[in-house]
């Protein structure tokens, strides 16, 4: 268990945060190879996921995506892309510009079995239920803070959104740092820390073979090249219900600590993601959330963010 506070930019709250920690402009001559890659892929159409950054002239851009991918390693680890124009172009189009702009970043890969590698996050008006395969950002409820995909054996390193449409209202996008979330229970609740870093049960979503479990086995903290956070309480209060048993009393008080923590206003950052904003966090230090949200009743109108998961190790595809 980790014994120490950890210190650096990695451990932030509300207080020690600036626009200029996280934003990231694209300025005119950005826009401007956005805008010659647009036409030309208009001219020259094939499907997005083959498309490489190496194949177009963007030396702005990859400079942008340079800035951000510091800003994930060594900084306050989550970046604001400000912004793509979303509205000169189709989603098609955008959904390619902010592929070759991910991909600067780090490569995409699945985000299922099945080798979906881009998701689309809207309601569907389903229920995320224990072992419904359903997640919860298929749904407009509450989000708490969590890392992507803690189901797995290897998670992906960031976590890209593009904003292509709000809510009518509600949606609000927050992030928080699980370094300073430790820091808070080894000084408020150290007691309660080992138990962070043995394994709780995670709902796998039903991203799994045939003959293979449908819960995963895996603690919250371990400490690697530096403290990584695997955490999501949906998917833990799921995976204890499908196995038919309550969390033990200690992971009870332990995770009623996290969720505690994850309630102080000065812990997190909240922003109403604006259209053509992208946001980049690193999955494994920070934790992110949204709020329940409201929808326009009119279809084409709904909220609409496209998800891109990115790792720079093992395969790409779902199971690394």
């Amino acid at each position: 268990m980790l014994q120490h506070q950890i210190v650096g930019p990695s451990a932030w709250k509300r207080a020690d945060i600036r626009t200029e920690h996280y934003r990231v402009w694209l300025d005119a001559a950005s826009l401007d190879e956005i805008r010659r890659v647009v036409d030309e892929i208009r001219a020259h159409p094939l499907p997005t996921i083959i498309r490489s950054p190496a194949d177009f002239d963007m030396p702005n851009c990859h400079a942008a995506m340079a800035e951000v991918r510091s800003i994930l390693k060594e900084g306050v680890r989550f970046a604001v892309v400000d912004r793509l124009p979303v509205e000169e172009m189709s989603q098609d189009e955008a959904e390619t510009i902010y592929w070759l702009l991910a991909s600067m970043v780090a490569r995409p890969v699945a985000q299922k079995l099945d080798g979906t590698m881009i998701y689309n996050v809207w309601d569907t008006g389903k229920q995320a239920l224990p072992g419904s395969g359903v997640r919860p950002d298929s749904t407009n409820i509450e989000i708490r803070f969590h890392i992507d995909n803690a189901y797995n054996t290897t998670p992906p390193e960031y976590v890209g959104l593009l904003c292509l449409q709000t809510a009518k209202s509600g949606g609000v996008s927050r992030v928080l740092s699980f370094h300073s979330v430790h820091n808070r229970l080894l000084a408020q609740h150290k007691e309660l820390l080992p138990r962070l870093y043995r394994p709780f049960w995670f709902d796998r979503q039903r991203e799994f073979f045939d003959g293979e479990p449908d819960t995963f086995f895996a603690p919250v903290f371990e400490e690697r090249d530096e403290l990584r956070a695997r955490f999501s309480v949906h998917q833990i209060n799921s995976g204890y219900a499908m196995r038919g048993e309550p969390v033990d009393n200690e992971g009870t008080a332990a995770l009623a600590a996290m969720l505690e923590a994850f309630e102080d206003p000065e812990m997190a950052v909240d922003f109403a993601f604006q259209p053509g904003e992208i946001q980049f966090v690193d999955n494994r230090t920070l934790g992110h959330s949204r709020t329940e949200f409201e929808d326009w009743p009119e279809p084409e109108r709904r909220r609409h963010l496209i998800r891109l998961w990115l790792r720079d190790h093992g395969r790409r595809a779902y199971t690394g």
